[in-house]
């Protein structure tokens, strides 16, 4: 406030300077409007800057958008994450990068009008498919694979997009810091919310509750292997090996439900396995046969102890396709591969990966396993009839 006053005495001063005393009334009124103007202006910066409060206590701060805290806490060593082998802290990385800053991010939106660029806040440009896609590269992925195989998702077939079922609570928080999407209350979306009339079939009628939708309507998903720390770490771009044409399942509130699996690389050959439920947004209308899940040839593998997830034939990478139980303790073996002057290099006789489960996810019992290694039987359904 010292200041603002020697600034006024300053004005009034040059107003009754001996140059300008000839014209004492001229003076008086130059005085007038200076005084008042700069008052006005004072008045309005000291509103400003009490007014001025620093915004800590938002929802939209605490939220999974904002924070992308799912990411940084799976990969913390106290949960056994990937920092385990790493050794490099999360906010050392570049991936704390892909949270959402601001409301600009989705909201923005320009309009030009006579040569001159407008910019305002609106819905319609949060709510557009391709905003959401600009983040979530897996799930555009996914829809790139199943348009070109002409199997399209039965909710995209129907134009249906992403705001459609999720919320804005989903996307803008509720007040709670949750640390993944995947802990329980983060999500409302589930198919229940639409999908309420379930019809008696033999699938809903056996497996009761026991089974989540999607472990049968998931067609597949896709995952991203040989995740290379190093070159991302060193030039901040992001390098896999993506694969598709299969869905594991494992444990996710009290259901079996659909999940994926990721693999990494640290180093020269220290090598990462990570399985997770997941929801690919591929999904079929019709939910998959009992021979798909049921006596396969995986679960055979999988209950002998071992399983052979991806290979290299001449350097190119395939993947098993089907249907893959996650138990503990089974050697998912999964081929690694160095990126080297741009190319990917085989490595020999990879170690076996520590092996983490995320997303509040857990692994198939023996018991779940054994009930899967079972043929499957026809059973009779009882379809209710009307009162007579």
């Amino acid at each position: 406030m010292k200041s603002i006053r020697s600034a006024i005495g300053r004005l009034l001063a040059c107003t009754v300077s001996p140059v300008h005393q000839k014209n004492e009334g001229a003076n008086v009124q130059t005085r007038r409007i200076i005084v008042g103007t700069f008052a006005v202006i004072v008045a309005v910066l000291g509103f400003g800057i009490a007014g001025a409060q620093e915004i800590t206590d938002c929802f939209y701060l605490k939220s999974l958008h904002y924070t992308a805290r799912g990411m940084s806490y799976w990969y913390e060593t106290k949960q056994g994450g990937l920092e385990t082998l790493t050794k490099v802290p999360y906010d050392k990385l570049g991936c704390k990068g892909c949270h959402n800053g601001g409301c600009d991010v989705c909201h923005k939106a320009e309009t030009e009008q006579k040569d001159c660029k407008i910019a305002a806040y609106t819905k319609e440009a949060a709510t557009k498919q391709a905003m959401c896609l600009k983040c979530h590269a897996r799930e555009k992925s996914m829809i790139g694979i199943d348009h070109k195989a002409q199997q399209e998702d039965v909710h995209t077939a129907q134009g249906m997009v992403c705001t459609d079922c999720h919320s804005t609570r989903e996307m803008h928080g509720d007040g709670t810091p949750y640390v993944s999407m995947k802990q329980p209350g983060a999500m409302q979306t589930q198919c229940e919310n639409c999908h309420d009339d379930l019809k008696p079939t033999e699938a809903h009628t056996v497996h009761k509750d026991r089974l989540d939708c999607k472990a049968c309507h998931v067609r597949h998903v896709v995952s991203c292997t040989n995740c290379h720390f190093d070159h991302m770490a060193k030039t901040g771009e992001r390098k896999a090996r993506p694969v598709s044409g299969w869905v594991f399942l494992m444990n996710y509130e009290g259901k079996v439900s659909s999940a994926t699996m990721q693999t990494f690389l640290v180093g020269e050959n220290k090598t990462f396995l990570m399985f997770a439920p997941h929801m690919s947004h591929s999904i079929m209308k019709k939910g998959r046969d009992c021979e798909t899940c049921h006596a396969t040839e995986i679960v055979d593998q999988v209950r002998k102890g071992a399983l052979k997830l991806t290979w290299l034939t001449d350097g190119k990478l395939s993947s098993l396709k089907g249907v893959i139980p996650v138990v503990d303790g089974v050697d998912y073996g999964c081929a690694y591969d160095d990126f080297v002057d741009g190319k990917w290099v085989p490595i020999e006789n990879p170690p076996k990966p520590p092996v983490q489960y995320v997303g509040y996810g857990t692994p198939l019992s023996q018991e779940q396993l054994a009930n899967m290694a079972k043929k499957h039987e026809p059973q009779p359904v009882e379809i209710p009839q009307p009162k007579k």
